[in-house]
């Protein structure tokens, strides 16, 4: 037996001959079968809201937010549908904003491929920048605490639309929603806040909850400071194709959405599992080791203590080269110093919440990387190279016993495993 582990664009071909494998993968759901009709259909007939073209008039100024490069939302397909459906509103109008949040910004290439060379080339398009002062503006006080400053583009706006993709995530429960707008293209002071060591590290900010989760509260408080007067949210299926779609009120169409995802996403097991084999769902997630550690928080689900997780995760982008992430796996000489660094009182570094996820999942099981990264990378991240992933799943079967069950994560994220 084969299966095809989501490995960059091509793939992975994993042999599973003579292996007690259990394959965990989200129900898988066809394609719609007219994207472009299902979505006039949703924007017309919305979820808790008035229809969108009867909510932005012709002089509006929009801003139109999109995940940035690290996600798979079909923008290319989407925005043409969407400026076709507001054709009333001048193309001058609208400004197209790539919610970064605190990742590197998009090249001109990469805005090519995600937006469509005749919507980048053709609108104003703005790569989100966190940490510049002078692209920000004031929002308000979040209910959380804190000040929370926009892309000043987005505050400016008379409308604002978010487009997302909804799939399971490790800290917020969902991705989708407001977190297109916070974090996407909201300040780094604000997002080193929401992303604070105690709310990153509580045991309730995690896959597939939204309502007694704290990130999620961090995300509803500080995306709904402005008002939002419409979200565009998609499910996927591992083709890219769009399954549904949740449009409307930003909560509303996320609740909905959350919990059609759960509903196809959620894999129960009656036990855990010695081994554990993740991806990162492929591109665009599995660019960066930073991005990776989602299909390890994953596995990491249902490995059993002391256990070996491997990932197959290309990490083109290496940690990638931008941000702190690198720093400080590198300056920790083990997992628990790391944890240790991330939860000292006052200490505050941006991307700690992802090294301290890492390190979460390191103090529970070994983990494998199978990656484009070079092997000293990779052993100073406090991860084991793997060149072959059949050669490393034969070697922990001789150590531990070959009738061992191994679970298999073909599309990484995309699943929940959970123990019953």
């Amino acid at each position: 037996m084969r299966v095809h582990l989501q490995y960059g664009t091509t793939g992975l071909a994993l042999d599973l001959s003579g292996i007690d494998a259990t394959i965990l993968t989200p129900r898988f759901l066809e394609g719609l079968p007219d994207e472009a009709s299902a979505f006039t259909d949703a924007v017309r007939s919305p979820i808790g809201s008035a229809p969108l073209r009867e909510k932005i008039a012709a002089a509006d100024r929009v801003a139109v937010v999109i995940p940035d490069g690290t996600r798979p939302l079909p923008s290319d397909r989407l925005l043409p549908w969407l400026f076709s459906e507001l054709a009333h509103v001048p193309r001058e109008n609208f400004t197209i904003l790539v919610g970064t949040g605190s990742h590197r910004a998009n090249t001109a290439a990469e805005l090519d491929a995600m937006l469509g060379p005749g919507v980048a080339r053709n609108y104003r398009v703005v790569n989100h920048a966190a940490a510049e002062a002078a692209t920000l503006a004031f929002a308000g006080r979040s209910a959380m605490g804190y000040d929370v400053s926009f892309a000043r583009d987005y505050v400016a706006a008379d409308r604002r639309i978010l487009l997302g993709f909804i799939e399971p995530h490790f800290m917020a429960g969902f991705s989708g929603g407001f977190k297109a707008a916070f974090p996407g293209v909201a300040s780094l002071d604000a997002i080193m806040r929401y992303h604070g060591a105690d709310v990153s590290g509580d045991p309730r900010s995690t896959w597939g909850e939204l309502e007694d989760n704290p990130t999620q509260r961090h995300v509803r408080a500080g995306g709904s400071l402005l008002p939002v007067d419409f979200c565009i949210n998609v499910t996927l299926n591992a083709r890219r194709q769009i399954t549904r779609y949740f449009c409307g009120d930003t909560l509303a169409a996320h609740r909905e959405g959350g919990a059609f995802v759960k509903a196809t996403a959620m894999a129960a097991c009656a036990h855990d599992f010695p081994i554990v084999v993740t991806t990162n769902s492929g591109f665009p997630l599995d660019q960066s080791l930073y991005q990776a550690v989602k299909g390890m928080a994953a596995a990491a689900r249902v490995v059993r203590p002391g256990g070996l997780i491997l990932a197959a995760a290309r990490c083109n982008d290496g940690f990638p080269a931008h941000g702190n992430f690198r720093r400080l796996v590198e300056e920790s000489r083990s997992a628990q110093e790391l944890i240790n660094r991330i939860t000292t009182p006052g200490f505050a570094m941006l991307d700690q919440w992802q090294a301290q996820h890492l390190a979460m999942v390191l103090l529970k099981a070994r983990v494998g990387l199978y990656s484009e990264l070079p092997d000293a990378d990779v052993r100073r991240a406090h991860l084991i190279p793997v060149h072959d992933l059949r050669a490393a799943l034969d070697a922990e079967l001789d150590r531990v016993g070959r009738d061992a069950p191994v679970a298999i994560l073909p599309e990484g994220p995309l699943t929940i495993p959970y123990l019953r």
